[in-house]
């Protein structure tokens, strides 16, 4: 169903638990855990999610199994793997912790920002793990000669790998980030956060970089050079928000990106893509509410739990009343 959907309840009723199927049964796996296990029922053997909805005119079946084994199926084709979903439906969530993306230290940026690569150029959605494959391989073969068990000439191929894909991945991170940066702008602006942007300044390794520091990296067994090192600054104004913003503002800033991200996947795919937003009303005054529910209201399918329908100053395409067990039409 189109439109805005409001999941209310009280706390610990199960509201997130609903939100947390709907990823999984969208994109394979839970935004909450990589640890499957934790996503089945406590004296239950496997859990399992069916949804049935539309991709634009398409219509669309899917089913995630979790348990000793873990499937997916998508309109009754088996998957390779369930996170196989996430390249065929585009899904969103915020969470509270997702403040670790401003918040947080450069790790948190760099996955976020790879994730909405992903998203966003999905010809490149598998060059962070192949970057990382490399890098691992590198690392392994560095430790191996500071250890006397290998010679440096086995160090040449990986040094040209990592080369390589490190090149081809900052070129799309600059990609990636060159298209969210207007929209993110804009939502920005329209939530009260003034002259937010993006700036990313990774640069490129190359084989002679990697050789010319080749003496610390056999000291330290890693590689100390390349876009697994770069961050993302996330800035209001002059302002790096990581140090300098209050967590109002970071939250803000978060949630201008999954607004700017779906702007940018709808421009691109002609679909929007479902957003879940756990609990992202109760640090927003009147004011931005209402700017918030204005522009998710008018475009695809969004759901956002509150402990009280009051919360949200717009009429819902469908009111949800979640009970322990029990989601219900209000």
């Amino acid at each position: 169903m189109p439109g805005l959907v409001l999941v209310v309840g009280e706390n610990g009723a199960g509201k997130t638990n609903l939100l947390e199927s709907l990823h999984v049964g969208t994109q394979g796996f839970s935004p909450r855990t990589r640890h499957d296990a934790q996503l089945v029922r406590f004296g239950a053997d496997a859990a399992r999610v069916a949804l049935v909805g539309r991709r634009g005119e398409t219509g669309v079946r899917t089913e995630v199994v979790v348990g000793s084994q873990k499937w997916a199926s998508l309109n009754g084709a088996a998957l390779r793997s369930a996170e196989q979903l996430r390249r065929e439906l585009a899904t969103l969530v915020f969470t509270p912790d997702r403040l670790a993306v401003v918040k947080g230290g450069p790790a948190a940026r760099r996955a976020y920002f790879d994730r909405s690569l992903g998203r966003l150029v999905p010809a490149r959605a598998d060059l962070p793990l192949e970057y990382g494959a490399a890098l691992g391989q590198r690392n392994a073969a560095l430790r191996r000669i500071a250890a006397g068990f290998s010679s440096s000439d086995a160090l040449a191929p990986w040094t040209e790998q990592v080369a390589e894909l490190g090149r081809a991945l900052v070129e799309a991170r600059h990609e990636a980030i060159s298209a969210l940066s207007p929209a993110f702008a804009e939502r920005a602006g329209e939530l009260g956060l003034p002259h937010a942007r993006l700036a990313y300044a990774g640069d490129p390794p190359t084989p002679e970089a990697l050789a010319a520091r080749l003496d610390r990296d056999l000291e330290r067994g890693a590689t100390g050079l390349g876009p697994h090192l770069d961050d993302v600054t996330i800035l209001s104004g002059p302002r790096d928000l990581r140090s300098f913003g209050s967590q109002g503002e970071q939250r803000l800033a978060v949630l201008s990106l999954l607004l700017a991200e779906a702007e940018v996947i709808r421009g691109r795919t002609g679909v929007p893509p479902l957003l879940l937003l756990d609990d992202v009303l109760s640090e927003l005054d009147q004011g931005r509410r209402r700017v918030l529910a204005e522009r998710i209201s008018r475009d695809g399918q969004t759901l956002i739990t509150t402990t009280s329908a009051a919360a949200l100053p717009a009429e819902p395409t469908l009111l949800l009343e979640v009970s322990p067990g029990e989601v219900r039409a209000a």
